[in-house]
């Protein structure tokens, strides 16, 4: 990969069930550079963080077996991943989903269908920050 790319070396974990949705995440992401991973549920998507070490995690609302909520819950009480943003996908945009997504430590909800410029725009802003952070330690 060449390191022209805007999000070079950004590691990336999306969990979501729906292929297409994966599918089109993994392609805009790695078009700007980033290292995806994939997971399809919950429980996979928590193997992949620990596997990963992600920079960022975005996770569908309403999945299966492990549903997008509880997920954060457990990435974000969890000493190691606590400081990696989570961003929410989701099609539901009401204030008790936005309410709820703040109660579970979720960073940010973004909108599906989202767009490549959606999507990159959102890592550059939460990897942005945590540069920031870690230069001031």
């Amino acid at each position: 990969m060449s390191d022209s790319l805007p999000l070079s070396g950004v590691k990336v974990v999306l969990i979501d069930d729906s292929n297409t949705i994966r599918r089109s995440g993994e392609m805009f992401l790695k078009q700007a550079g980033c290292d995806v991973a994939l997971a399809e549920d919950g429980f996979d998507g928590l193997a992949k963080v620990v596997e990963h070490n992600p920079d960022i995690i975005f996770i569908d609302v309403m999945m299966p077996r492990l549903d997008g909520y509880q997920a954060c819950v457990l990435i974000k009480s969890h000493e190691r991943f606590k400081n990696i943003p989570v961003v929410m996908l989701t099609s539901k945009d009401s204030l008790f989903d936005r309410a709820r997504g703040k109660l579970v430590g979720a960073d940010q909800y973004l909108l599906k269908p989202f767009n490549k410029k959606n999507l990159i725009e959102t890592v550059m802003m939460h990897t942005r920050k945590q540069e920031d952070t870690n230069y001031g330690n």
